[in-house]
This record gives structure tokens, sequence and C-alpha cells, in this order.
């Protein structure tokens, strides 16, 4: 078995989760029909799958399914942003960003009109990444930068954020997720978010 997979069989066992269970929330796309993997062993073919991310995605289901139907649980995990915007005043007075990083925003941006959800998703991995200590401002308008280069892009795909370093010069790349990336010696990963793990952690935020 590849590093990084986990037999059908060895999921069921370690969550406690039926068959049926699994394939409803399949059907119900909870989990992505990419994650099933179908792969050749010397038993015939077995069903794999990324194993950090479907541990992840179960806990939040069985943790979440009785606040939840599983409709709204297949929205809040949908890579397709919420039909919804929101006022500066709603994104403090829900504590969904700070007024830092909100005032940060609105001076790169100058908008301060209501924030579709596209606007609120740059917003919150800013201040995500404002608040760790480890990006500049200045940092942060290089990542306000590419995601206004690449917005387009971002609605049709799934991506992952990577910030890195090499002798005190920071850049940002979009990858698509599951992607292998090599990078020049003594590059520094600072951070690498999963574009689609903000979104949900953002939908849940406000609710």
């Amino acid at each position: 078995m590849e590093p990084g997979l986990i037999s059908k069989k060895e999921l069921l066992e370690l969550t406690g989760i039926s068959y049926g269970q699994l394939y409803r929330w399949k059907r119900k796309q909870l989990i992505p029909e990419e994650w099933f993997i179908r792969k050749s062993t010397f038993t015939g073919q077995e069903t794999f799958f990324p194993k950090d991310k479907i541990l992840i995605r179960i806990d939040k289901i069985l943790n979440m399914k009785e606040d939840l139907s599983l409709d709204e649980l297949a929205d809040m995990f949908s890579p397709n942003a919420a039909e919804l915007s929101l006022t500066k005043e709603d994104l403090i007075k829900r504590n969904i960003v700070t007024e830092v990083s909100l005032n940060f925003y609105l001076e790169q941006t100058g908008d301060s009109s209501p924030f579709p959800f596209e606007r609120i998703l740059q917003l919150f991995v800013l201040d995500k990444m404002l608040k760790t200590g480890e990006m500049s401002l200045d940092e942060g308008k290089m990542l306000l930068q590419i995601f206004q280069d690449h917005s387009a892009s971002l609605e049709r795909k799934k991506f992952d954020l990577m910030f890195v370093r090499k002798l005190g010069i920071s850049t940002f790349l979009l990858i698509e997720s599951d992607s292998r990336v090599y990078l020049e010696r003594n590059t520094k990963i600072v951070q690498r978010l999963n574009l689609n793990s903000c979104i949900e952690e953002l939908k849940l935020q406000i609710g």
C-alpha cells in the first residue's frame, strides 16, 4: 500500500462506521468521489482513501451529524461558495476576522461594500495567516495579489495555498490539492493551507 493511503477495511475498523454509512455519505457528496481510489492488490481490486483527509472528514461528519442534516453537511463540505454576503460590521460582530485584518484588507482593495463569499474567504485566509505571526503585512499584500490574479481558476479547482521563504525572500504558490511539490534546497515551507478546508471552517463560523 502506498504511504498516505488507508484501505476501506482498515478505515471501517478504525472509525467504527459501516459500509452502508460510507457509501451513503458518498452518494450525499459528503465524501468526494475522487477520494475512492481503486487499486489492484494480490487479492484483486480494493478501494483505498487518502488517509489524513478521510479520517478528518469522517471525524467532522460524526461530530456534526446530530446537529446538521446530511444535506446541510453536504452544503458545508461543498467547494461551491455559499450565496451570501456580509458587511464589514457583520464580519467583526461574528468574530470571523479581526479588525486589524479587515482594515488592512480594505486599505489594499479600497472596497467597503458588502463582501461576497469569495472576498470573505480571501479575508479569512489573510487573517488566519497574520495571526500566526509568521507573515508580515508586506507579505499579506502578496497573498491578496495572488488571490486577485487567479480568482477565476480558484472557482473551478481545488487548491492548496503554499507560503514559502528562502534567504528572506517570500513567495506564495497555488497548487492543485494532492499535488506533490519539489522545492529548492533550504527553502522553508512557512505554511500550507488547503483552501477547501478553509471554506468548510469559514462556513461553520458564518453559521
